[in-house]
């Protein structure tokens, strides 16, 4: 988005509370408190505004929680230095977030200065700011190729890792991905810039992309795959690309032409998936409760490989 990535704060809260295990680079020396060394990355921290009694151990914390999830699902940490600035004010939890391409990576995020680990292991700002580093830098019209996925990337990326549950971000799609359809006047995803269609509208793209794929390929591959290839090939915030260039790679790697023939779908036409029929395909159902899955459902098995973890997936 010509150098910048601006995310609305506006979408719907994807909570988690599990515990958190982080993968460090194990190193002679300590790191620094403002420093995050991982095996493929190096994070500076760095507070600003009034953080008078913000626990900036709970706010490390937090970032390299973030950032084990977004290293694990796509392979590798998307780029080698990225700056994050804390930008301390009042209240609680996490408040906006926004991440930068100019001169390296950058991310900020607003942070309630009272935050205690409880607000910031429910936030999902700080994770969908970093997959924002995974995808380069395409036009503004495309702005939601770039939200879409960290939209519907983030929860999975956490589930993967057991910082959500499943039934959580299930719950959290039967709930909003209707958000992302075209209204009376939609012209694409190209064409319509509202907040719904580029957040939501992106997400479903995505979702659908990754659900066809596992379709056509027997469940061997999925849109991970895709995006994990993109990173390997250097494709990041820090670098601008064609959309086709960046597809065509995503696609080469599962055996496939879906994300391109996806995209010539959905860019210049209103395409309104059938959601209620997908979500019985997947075998999930939401509930006054939470979310209820049907273990035998047509799609059942690709919904289960969704989140889970690459290695731990069985073909």
């Amino acid at each position: 988005m010509n150098a910048l990535r601006r995310c609305v704060l506006l979408l719907a809260v994807f909570a988690g509370t599990a515990s958190v295990a982080v993968a460090a680079e194990q190193s002679g020396a300590q790191p620094a408190n403002n420093e995050i060394r991982l095996a493929d990355a190096t994070i500076d921290i760095t507070f600003t505004g009034n953080a008078a009694g913000m626990d900036r151990n709970q706010v490390r914390e937090w970032i390299a929680a973030s950032a084990h999830a977004v290293q694990s699902y796509y392979g590798r940490f998307p780029v080698r230095h990225v700056r994050i600035r804390i930008e301390a004010g009042e209240g609680r939890g996490a408040q906006s977030g926004t991440t930068y391409a100019y001169n390296g990576a950058l991310i900020r995020v607003g942070v309630g200065r009272y935050s205690d680990g409880a607000d910031l292991k429910r936030d999902w700002i700080m994770t969908h700011e970093m997959v924002h580093l995974a995808m380069p830098e395409f036009p503004d019209k495309h702005a939601w190729l770039e939200e879409g996925l960290a939209t519907y990337v983030e929860p999975v990326a956490r589930v993967q890792v057991g910082q959500l549950t499943e039934e959580t971000i299930w719950r959290d799609m039967l709930r909003d991905m209707q958000k992302g359809l075209p209204a009376p006047g939609d012209q694409g995803l190209d064409n319509t810039h509202t907040w719904g269609r580029t957040y939501w509208g992106g997400a479903l793209f995505y979702l659908i992309a990754d659900v066809r794929i596992r379709e056509r390929t027997g469940n061997r591959f999925g849109l991970q795959d895709g995006l994990r290839a993109i990173v390997a090939q250097g494709g990041s915030v820090e670098v601008a690309w064609d959309v086709r260039r960046t597809l065509a790679i995503a696609d080469k790697a599962t055996g496939t032409n879906l994300l391109v023939e996806l995209y010539d779908e959905m860019r210049d036409a209103p395409v309104a998936p059938d959601l209620p029929a997908l979500w019985k395909r997947l075998g999930v159902k939401l509930t006054p409760d939470g979310a209820e899955f049907d273990d035998n459902a047509p799609l059942a098995g690709i919904r289960r490989a969704i989140t889970t973890p690459p290695a731990g997936r069985r073909h």
